[in-house]
């Protein structure tokens, strides 16, 4: 039986311009290709909608944050909606906050912000969280030395906020276990 038809043209634009806005670039602390989380972001994204829109949103949510790329790029790309999505899932390395500070402020976005971007929101900080599961069982505390805040209770801090800021997703099994890794990398009942 063959697949059903979908129109994924934007989704397929999106994909082809994440993996060239990625290419040659590794993730932190890894020989992995960066291109592999956005994709991961997306296949999370994706358990959670069809909308297209967001799916091509989850997979360029880095390029704004991580290269050269701008959000007049995407708007004029994928259009007003897609770069939307973008925007509140980015920091603004450009505006010379502390880390902690764009860490609040993003934190205050996703709290304001749409179902469909914090769909975008949930695929990225899944895959995040499980990168810094698996590579906190393999390195222990020192994993928390890759890091520019060093401090593993500030990032406890930031991801308890972000199971607060993405609980309308609880009972999705995306959620779940986000709650799950976050509880059990900063010692936490689940």
């Amino acid at each position: 039986m063959a697949n059903e038809p979908m129109d994924s043209t934007i989704l397929d634009r999106a994909i082809l311009f994440a993996v060239e806005a990625h290419k040659n670039t590794a993730r932190r602390g890894k020989q992995l290709p960066y291109i592999v989380h956005p994709l991961e972001a997306l296949t999370i994204a994706a358990t959670l909608t069809d909308d297209q829109e967001v799916l091509a949103a989850a997979v360029l949510h880095d390029t704004t944050e991580d290269t050269d790329v701008t959000l007049e790029t995407l708007k004029a790309e994928f259009g007003e909606r897609v770069a939307s999505f973008v925007a509140t899932e980015s920091d603004d390395i450009s505006s010379g906050d502390s880390w902690q500070e764009r860490k609040r402020k993003s934190a205050e976005r996703l709290m304001a912000a749409s179902h469909e971007a914090k769909i975008v929101a949930l695929g990225d900080k899944l895959s995040n969280m499980r990168a810094i599961a698996r590579d906190y069982a393999m390195q222990g505390e020192s994993f928390w030395d890759l890091f520019h805040v060093k401090d593993k209770s500030v990032h406890a801090a930031r991801y308890r906020g972000l199971v607060e800021a993405l609980k309308e997703f609880s009972g999705t099994w995306a959620f779940e276990e986000f709650r799950e890794l976050v509880a059990q990398v900063f010692f936490e009942e689940s």
